[in-house]
């Protein structure tokens, strides 16, 4: 997704604690040394090759107030004047270590990068990076003597890995930049780097309301669609086989042909639109009825689309196509569910 080859980097390098935990900070007074290119390149693919999702982000605050978002101010800062770069990371560093309050977060090195250079969507734009590393790598380091051969471990930092991260970038800076985040952590502190540290919103994009729309059908379709009406499996994987089609076949979204097309029955129209109008009273989504089809965001979703139909230990069903073609019925000698399924030829 992104390219780095002609790009460059410097960084700067803080250890933050846990202050709940009686943890420190501990501040890097200058710059890392890396001008050597073999290190350059090495912290190039650590800090870039891992941003593989196209989801992005926007910096924002209460009331979408940008000038009380701490890192907001920061990057603003650092774009203006490069030269400010390591003082500014000294304040981000704090305001990591201020917000680090639950137990649970582990310390980590802090890794805050000025990457100029890089290539997003074949444009060249400056970026900075934020990197938090947690855990640590045990590898084994041989080494040839004039006796044989030495054997030692040690631990470090696992380049194609990476625990939290974000890269902001000099784009759209009046909408709170555009901004990449990676956030591997465990259920404990999930909500905590993109919500209490850096404090984002995701982009309202093509590729957000492409998710957004298709997670709103399969939520309905595997939460509430039963709930109503007298529905098989085979049924409620017909309506998902139906929206993955409707979404892989198309360039625009609109809502009335998807209702058309892919809900059919009147009384499951109403239902879907009940369902969509709860979600977004308790804020759970946001849902427009028309936008432009993310065709990375599809190839995502397909993923959670389920079009198996499971049959105790025995059996799988998968369903690609006419849901027509299979019947659900009781055989009340043999006292069991069963199936039958129609076809022209076996391949």
């Amino acid at each position: 997704m992104i390219g780095y080859s002609e790009s460059k980097v410097d960084v700067s390098v803080h250890i933050v604690g846990n202050g709940t935990n009686g943890e420190e900070l501990n501040l890097s007074p200058r710059p890392l040394d890396i001008s050597k290119d073999s290190l350059q390149k090495l912290l190039l693919t650590y800090f870039l090759s891992n941003f593989t999702s196209p989801e992005y982000y926007n910096f924002t605050f209460s009331k979408n107030d940008l000038s009380s978002n701490p890192i907001f101010q920061f990057s603003s800062a650092i774009f203006s004047d490069p030269q400010s770069f390591h003082e500014n990371s000294v304040q981000i560093a704090r305001r990591l270590f201020k917000v680090t309050q639950h137990p649970n977060i582990k310390s980590g090195d802090l890794y805050v990068s000025y990457l100029s250079n890089i290539y997003i969507d074949n444009k060249a734009v400056d970026a900075i990076g934020i990197f938090k590393s947690e855990s640590k790598d045990s590898y084994l380091k041989l080494h040839a003597t004039s006796k044989g051969f030495n054997l030692e471990a040690d631990s470090g930092l696992n380049v194609n890995k990476i625990d939290k991260a974000c890269l902001i970038l000099n784009i759209e800076s009046e909408k709170g930049f555009k901004v990449l985040a990676i956030d591997n952590t465990n259920k404990t502190d999930a909500q905590f780097w993109k919500n209490e540290f850096l404090n984002i919103k995701p982009c309202s994009d093509s590729f957000h309301h492409t998710r957004n729309f298709m997670n709103l059908t399969r939520q309905y379709v595997d939460d509430q669609l039963d709930e109503e009406f007298s529905v098989t499996k085979a049924d409620k994987i017909g309506i998902l086989n139906r929206s993955k089609d409707f979404f892989k076949n198309r360039e625009q979204f609109n809502l009335n042909e998807f209702e058309e097309e892919v809900l059919a029955d009147p009384s499951v129209v109403e239902s879907f639109r009940s369902y969509e109008r709860a979600l977004l009273s308790n804020n759970e989504t946001d849902v427009i009825d028309n936008f432009e089809i993310s065709a990375q965001a599809v190839k995502r979703q397909m993923r959670i689309f389920k079009s198996v139909i499971k049959l105790d230990k025995n059996f799988h069903i998968y369903i690609h196509g006419n849901k027509q073609l299979i019947e659900k019925g009781f055989d009340e000698i043999a006292n069991k569910h069963f199936y039958k399924i129609y076809f022209d030829q076996e391949s």
